[in-house]
């Protein structure tokens, strides 16, 4: 009697997969490695910054959950009126104030503040950008344009921004300075009248731990 000689497994058979398949399954993996790779420095100077020797870290600003307060659609424009906002410096750390264009002593001493810190970080400082989200459409003072110049000005629909920013009781956005990550997340609020010499080590301590922005 003649023997039957045992057929290979179709090409296409769930044993053997063809090979569009194994190559779409290995982008899938490769294409999640560059994402690893690509979250991995923030993910470990927030692991350095966060959770290692916590008793031996004190920060003087207030740590904000990100996920309570997600940047949402603040309408914002730049001073000629184009759409622009927050994302477009996505990649640098955020000083960002909150104030109207009739902008006083302590609009002022916010700015003052924020331009000094940022200096005082010395060849650190390019990682920062200064941001002031104006609250109205009214024309801002062109000596206060003149001596901060080199904020980012923003301006933005005040009843978007109101439920946004988080302040500390009897005090409201205005009085804060707030800070956001390289990745775009809301993560430091600072004191009201706070002293500039305690956030500047906060912040040193950040630029240090971050391998980004």
């Amino acid at each position: 009697m003649d023997q039957k000689i045992p057929t290979s497994q179709p090409l296409n058979s769930p044993a053997n997969p063809p090979a569009q398949d194994r190559q779409r399954q290995s982008g899938r993996w490769k294409l999640f490695a560059v994402i690893a790779v690509c979250a991995a420095p923030m993910l470990a100077s927030y692991f350095t910054y966060y959770v290692i020797k916590p008793q031996s870290r004190t920060n003087y600003g207030t740590l904000i959950d990100p996920r309570a307060y997600p940047i949402p659609e603040l309408g914002s424009t730049a001073l000629d009126g184009t759409a622009e906002s927050l994302a477009s410096y996505k990649g640098k750390w955020l000083m960002v104030q909150v104030d109207g264009s009739d902008c006083r002593k302590a609009c002022q001493d916010k700015l003052f503040e924020m331009r000094q810190l940022r200096l005082m970080q010395g060849k650190e400082m390019d990682r920062i950008e200064r941001v002031w989200l104006i609250t109205d459409a009214q024309p801002l003072e062109t000596m206060v344009m003149r001596e901060y110049d080199g904020t980012r000005l923003l301006r933005v629909k005040p009843e978007l921004l109101k439920a946004w920013l988080p302040a500390e009781e009897g005090t409201s956005a205005a009085d804060h300075i707030y800070l956001i990550d390289p990745l775009g997340h809301l993560m430091m609020r600072f004191p009201k009248d706070a002293d500039p010499n305690k956030v500047k080590k906060d912040l040193s301590k950040l630029l240090r731990a971050s391998a980004i922005g």
